[in-house]
C-alpha cells in the first residue's frame, strides 16, 4: 500500500513560514529529500503551495535545479477547495473530499505520495487518520512570528518517533507516524 508521506523545514518554535528566507540547507539534508523522492511518484499539495511551486517550478531546469526534472515530470494533486483548474504539467485537482479521495488513492498501485510544505493540508489529513508519516527538518532558530505547524488550538494527535539524527548544521530530522 502506498503512503502518504510530509516533509517540511521548521524553526524551534514551530514556524514554516519563507524557509527559503532561514533554512540551513546544506548536501546532507539534500541527500535525505532526494532519497524522499525516490520512494514517492506523486507530490500532493495545497493550494497555497501549489501556487508558489507553479508560479516558479515550470521555469526551472536541471541545469537550474537538479530536482527540476523530477517536480515538472511528477504527477500533482492538488487539494483546493477555492481554485476552479490547474495548469501545471501532470497535476490535477482535488476538490472535495480530500481525506476520502487519497485514503482511495493509497489503496492502488504506485509509490508514496509526497508533500512538500501545505501545512493546513498536512494538518487536516493528520487529524483525519490519513497521513502516514511527517518528517520534519528542525532549524536551531527562533523567529517569534510566522505560521506554525500546529495551532494553539488544534487537535491532539500522538505520534510516535521512527528517526531522529542530528545534521551537521545543528538542524535536527526528525520523522513520525501516528500512534
Amino acid at each position: 500500500m502506498r503512503k502518504i508521506v510530509a516533509w517540511m523545514f521548521m524553526s524551534l518554535d514551530g514556524v514554516i513560514e519563507a524557509p527559503e528566507q532561514w533554512a540551513m540547507f546544506n548536501d546532507e539534508m539534500g541527500k535525505i529529500i532526494d532519497e524522499q523522492a525516490a520512494d514517492a511518484d506523486t507530490l500532493l499539495l495545497g493550494r497555497r503551495t501549489y501556487e508558489v511551486f507553479a508560479g516558479s517550478w515550470p521555469q526551472r531546469s536541471t541545469a537550474d535545479d537538479p530536482h527540476a526534472e523530477w517536480m515538472n515530470s511528477t504527477p500533482k494533486l492538488v487539494a483546493s477547495t477555492s481554485l476552479e483548474h490547474v495548469d501545471w504539467q501532470n497535476s490535477e485537482l482535488i476538490s472535495g473530499g480530500v481525506a476520502e479521495t487519497l485514503a482511495e488513492v493509497k489503496q492502488g498501485p504506485g509509490k508514496n505520495i509526497l508533500i512538500n510544505g501545505s501545512a493546513t493540508l498536512v494538518r487536516s489529513l493528520l487529524e483525519a487518520g490519513v497521513l502516514d508519516e511527517l518528517g520534519l527538518f528542525v532549524h536551531p532558530l527562533v523567529l517569534g512570528t510566522g505560521t506554525r505547524l500546529f495551532e494553539p488550538d488544534g487537535s491532539r494527535i500522538p505520534l510516535h518517533v521512527t528517526e531522529s539524527r542530528t545534521l551537521d548544521t545543528g538542524v535536527l530530522y526528525v520523522r513520525y507516524q501516528p500512534v
